[in-house]
């Protein structure tokens, strides 16, 4: 049984290695784009076949699918059965690292196929004691798209939406009709979800209890009218949105700044670094702060690495200039976190618990309501 069974060295320092990636498209770097720009110009072709999402073998987690890891929990928490439950549509970010195309196929194997497992059962199970985890396999757009702003990266970004898109109709579409929904992304994912957000208000108005758009940025301004959700400002808060970036002092942003700030919103105007999206984790609040005392648990490996518990009251954070800054006693990262002392990789990890807990009250808050 999967259950209860953690990453491992080996997938810990996968994760290093694809946070990097969204890392480094977001400052750039010559010898980065000539070692990792996919080869030749997109091909729809080449991105292979479309998955089909009526059957089993489109996704990484649905109910009663075989190997499906959004159940695991780590050592010390316990199953608690679902007064209410929601549906949850999580979708994993890059982790096809290959320059041999522009779109990795959705069925790649090997290392591709071991990471997508990692993020679902570190990131979509901190959602498993309130909904049905749903994450498909989709043609992402691979690593190497992210380096370059060209009319390749443009249409293999389009291409990997389209899957995303094509997802969550089939998703939505298996659930019940006054079923509430969870939004979940990371990274890649996450930016696929602020586009589904804008093209699905319509059917997601008052269905949706949260969005968690972890990991990119959101302007408060020029993006979250067209999506029709606020950022959550109280923690018991439904149709709301949730975004973080966490950074630790002393903080270097300015890779993320620099890509980001003057690039096009939705709403057409450029996107301003003042306005960008903060909400914290442990509060569940927008541009508030909390001690650690107040974090459920931040995810951490056992000793061997084969196993994870959770811990509180290690992590703290503020929210400050738009980004997450985390306190208190951080566990020791090593190499592995990013320069600018980016915890992109951690931005689940760290307060796995407060998501879990967040998503609870939310939830709770709304079938109340509804």
């Amino acid at each position: 049984m999967l259950a209860r069974r953690f990453l491992g060295c080996v997938f810990v320092l996968t994760l290093i290695a694809v946070a990097l990636g969204f890392a480094m498209f977001q400052f750039g770097g010559s010898v980065l784009r000539r070692s990792m720009t996919p080869s030749g110009h997109f091909s729809s072709a080449a991105a292979n076949l479309a998955p089909d999402y009526a059957r089993d073998s489109a996704w990484l987690a649905r109910p009663g699918l075989a190997g499906d890891r959004s159940g695991w929990l780590p050592d010390g928490v316990t199953r608690q059965a679902r007064a209410a439950k929601a549906a949850l549509f999580y979708v994993h970010p890059t982790t096809y690292l290959d320059r041999d195309r522009w779109n990795a196929p959705f069925d790649a194997g090997g290392e591709t196929a071991a990471r997508d497992a990692v993020f679902v059962q570190s990131q979509a199970s901190a959602f498993n004691a309130v909904a049905d985890v749903w994450a498909p396999r989709y043609r992402q757009a691979a690593f190497g798209a992210f380096l370059l702003k060209d009319a390749d990266a443009a249409r293999a970004l389009d291409l990997a939406y389209g899957d995303v898109l094509r997802a969550f109709d089939a998703f939505l579409a298996a659930q019940p009709g006054d079923r509430p929904i969870i939004l979940a992304g990371h990274s890649q994912g996450s930016l696929h979800l602020t586009r589904l957000l804008r093209d699905r208000r319509g059917v997601l108005k008052g269905r949706l209890v949260a969005a968690y758009v972890v990991g990119w940025p959101v302007s408060a301004v020029a993006d979250l009218p067209a999506m029709g959700l606020p950022a959550c400002s109280a923690p018991d808060q439904g149709g709301c949105l949730l975004s973080w970036q966490s950074f630790s002092e002393p903080a270097n942003s300015a890779i993320v700044t620099d890509a980001w700030g003057g690039s096009k919103g939705f709403d057409g105007s450029p996107r301003r670094v003042q306005d960008m999206v903060c909400v914290n984790p442990i509060s569940g609040v927008a541009n508030t702060a909390a001690p650690p005392a107040a974090n459920p648990g931040t995810l951490l490996p056992n000793a061997g690495l084969s196993r994870a518990s959770l811990t509180p009251g290690l992590v703290g954070a503020r929210c400050e200039g738009g980004f997450l800054m985390v306190s208190g006693m951080v566990p020791p990262m090593g190499p592995y976190v990013l320069p600018g002392n980016n915890y992109h990789v951690y931005d689940y990890a760290l307060f796995w618990g407060a998501v879990r807990a967040d998503a609870a009250r939310r939830m709770a808050a709304f079938g109340a309501k509804n």
